[in-house]
């Protein structure tokens, strides 16, 4: 694997963290809660592994600017900045959740999750639509 391929990786990543957050909340509302854990935890490990493939993948490529124009350049900053603040909020959301659930705190647990999966949801489905933007559209 190449540096050039790390980007669609992380799409992919991103894409399948979401995937498994909505299946874990599918579970937790069906009462299964040994099913949800497996795949909250699987969608834990999916973005440790997309996070570490960020950072190798930034380190060596740097920064890749946007190169569209006009209505589609607003369009990708009104999606990249919100995605990018919020990523940076959401590790230590999703590490007292994990936390919380893990332990079995169950009532702290629902509390905080309630704001970690959504936001966590719109960082992982605004990352796809980054990529896609960033490298599947010019």
């Amino acid at each position: 694997m190449e540096v050039s391929d790390l980007p669609t990786l992380n799409a992919a990543l991103n894409a399948t963290s979401a995937v498994l957050l909505t299946l874990g909340w599918r579970e937790i509302k069906r009462q299964r809660v040994e099913v949800h854990r497996r795949y909250m935890i699987a969608a834990c490990v999916t973005s440790v592994l997309f996070l570490t493939s960020y950072v190798i993948y930034h380190a060596r490529a740097g920064s890749v600017p946007f190169p569209g124009h006009g209505v589609a350049r607003i369009v990708y900053f009104s999606i990249l900045i919100p995605h990018v603040l919020l990523a940076a909020a959401i590790v230590p959301l999703v590490l007292v959740t994990l936390r919380r659930g893990l332990v079995r705190s169950d009532r702290a647990h629902r509390r905080i999750a309630r704001i970690t999966l959504p936001l966590w949801l719109f960082v992982s489905v605004t990352g796809v639509i980054v990529y896609l933007m960033l490298y599947q559209m010019y």
